[in-house]
């Protein structure tokens, strides 16, 4: 039976509720189809992503055996730094087109393992009270102005919100390897209209991503918010165009051979796509940027060498390396979370592969 509370819990009670009204706010922001009306995406483009979109799927078939490499800022802060790399990555593209088929990082939401800035799209002045409305409506105009270059995209979609608003610019999308275990991010997987990497898990093992690619194949029946900004039950239809991302995990690597073979072996026995892309940075670098030149070349070899299962190469780089405090005066077109590639390094790495 409960007990009344006496006069010290009542207080102490309401002190909570207040306490709770007083932080927990609500700003309401435009619906998908509000944005994506505000800053559309024009038809000649929509085709072009369209067959961006193909062109990754060919190569992860094995239909086309060009390397899919996705590269670019660990997560884009300064939208004129990020152009610049764009238009610098749109010339290298047209350059080595023949051998690769070069997708840009446009991440705009940085995962974190437990607090920090979390992306552009939801703090775009880095001021920590963030702004979602601000945010939302840089990131698209960056994307488009991304796109418009020529150059297919590629993001993390840490928040299934955020791909109603912007996944319509995006050529492949991936799923942290925080991110890779939930229910929730494998059901959107199933409604996305591109390609999708699910990285390993966060202890390097490949279960996780396998269990993920069975479940977003399928159709799922689950809540969302529809185009209009209302809750809606989404049935998806199942995305049949998803791969493994390899990217190590607590003090494990897993780019070497044994370890593709491995992870190759346990695809195989999942009935899944067989499809690898090594990600150079992250566990396997052990979060040093210029270890991604090494590993980089090493899996390259492997491919020479006949593993053509190994399909993709993924690099953090900006356009200069290393990676800086969001603190004071920043250095133009460094990173302010992982540590990346500078351009010379990374056009010097492309052009020796």
């Amino acid at each position: 039976m409960n007990m009344p509370m006496n006069n010290d819990a009542l207080a102490e009670a309401g002190q909570r509720q207040q306490a709770t009204a007083l932080t927990k706010r609500e700003t309401a922001l435009p619906t998908p189809a509000q944005l994506r009306a505000d800053f559309p995406l024009p038809a000649g483009l929509q085709e072009r992503i369209a067959e961006q979109r193909d062109a990754v799927r060919r190569i992860l078939s094995g239909q086309d055996d060009r390397l899919l490499i996705v590269m670019g800022p660990c997560s884009i802060h300064d939208e004129v730094a990020a152009l610049e790399y764009g238009a610098r990555l749109s010339e290298l593209a047209q350059k080595v087109g023949d051998r690769f088929l070069l997708v840009m990082r446009a991440y705009l939401e940085k995962p974190r393992t437990t607090v920090g800035w979390k992306g552009l799209l939801y703090d775009p002045d880095r001021t920590g009270q963030g702004d979602l409305n601000e945010g939302l409506v840089r990131s698209r105009r960056l994307l488009l102005n991304l796109a418009e270059m020529g150059l297919p995209l590629a993001t993390e979609a840490l928040s299934p919100f955020a791909m109603d608003y912007l996944g319509d610019l995006v050529s492949w999308t991936a799923i942290g390897a925080r991110t890779t275990e939930s229910q929730v991010h494998r059901e959107m997987v199933s409604g996305l209209p591109m390609p999708v990497g699910f990285k390993n898990g966060t202890d390097g093992g490949v279960a996780v991503a396998v269990n993920a690619m069975k479940s977003a194949a399928h159709p799922h029946q689950h809540f969302g918010i529809g185009q209009s900004g209302a809750p809606a039950m989404l049935t998806t239809p199942g995305n049949p165009d998803t791969h493994l991302v390899l990217r190590g995990g607590r003090g494990i690597t897993n780019y070497d051979a044994d370890s593709i073979h491995a992870a190759m072996a346990a695809l195989s026995a999942g009935g899944v796509s067989g499809s690898v892309m090594v990600d150079c940075s992250h566990d396997n670098a052990c979060k040093q940027a210029e270890r991604q030149l090494d590993i980089a070349k090493d899996v390259m070899a492997q491919r020479r060498e006949g593993n053509h299962q190994i399909r993709g190469l993924m690099l953090e780089s900006f356009l200069e390396p290393g990676r800086q405090n969001d603190s004071g005066e920043l250095l133009y077109g460094c990173s302010i979370t992982d540590p990346c590639l500078g351009w010379a390094q990374t056009e010097a790495l492309i052009r020796s592969l």
